[in-house]
C-alpha cells in the first residue's frame, strides 16, 4: 500500500494486530482453500485488520495531542520564565522528542545571532529541559526524556 501512494500506511503497525490473533489469519487462508480460491475471506479478513490498525492509530494521535496540549498549557503559565524563542524550542521539542538543536539551527530558526541562540540553550540545559551533547566539533541540544513531565 505504501507503494502505491499510501503514505499513513507508514504510520500504522499491521504486524501487531496479525500477532495478537494469528489463528484468524490462518482461518482466513483456510476458509479461501475451502472456497475453491475465492480471496473474499481473505480480503475481508485484512481489511479488518487495516480498519483496526487505523483505529488503533486514532486512538494513538488522540493520547499524543492531548499531551501536547498539556505541554502547551504548562508553557502558557511559564511566560515570564522563559522568552519566546525558547518557549517555542520546548513546544517543538515536546512533540519531536528526537530532535535536536544548534545555537547555529535555533538562531536561524528565530533571526538572532548565535550566541543569543546559545545562551537561550544554555538556560534550558541549566533548567534541566535540554541536554548537551557533541556533534563532530559543535555542541547540540536534545530534549531530555521526561521533558513534558518536568515542564
Amino acid at each position: 500500500m505504501l507503494r502505491e501512494g499510501y503514505w499513513l500506511t507508514e504510520y500504522f503497525s499491521i504486524s501487531w494486530i496479525l500477532r495478537k490473533a494469528p489463528s484468524q489469519y490462518a482461518q482466513s487462508f483456510l476458509m479461501t482453500e475451502d472456497d475453491e480460491g475465492d480471496l473474499t475471506h481473505f480480503y475481508a479478513y485484512h481489511l479488518d485488520v487495516i480498519r483496526r490498525a487505523i483505529e488503533e492509530l486514532h486512538e494513538y494521535l488522540a493520547v499524543k495531542a492531548q499531551e501536547i496540549r498539556k505541554v502547551q498549557s504548562r508553557l502558557k503559565g511559564l511566560p515570564g520564565e522563559f522568552n519566546h524563542r525558547q518557549l517555542a524550542l520546548l513546544e517543538h521539542a515536546a512533540r519531536n522528542p528526537s530532535a535536536h538543536y544548534t545555537a547555529k539551527s535555533h538562531g536561524g530558526s528565530h533571526r538572532v545571532t548565535i550566541e543569543t541562540a546559545r545562551q537561550d540553550l544554555l538556560a534550558l540545559e541549566a533548567r534541566g529541559l535540554v541536554e548537551r551533547f557533541k556533534v563532530s566539533k559543535q555542541f547540540a541540544w536534545r530534549p531530555v526524556a521526561d521533558l513534558a513531565e518536568r515542564i
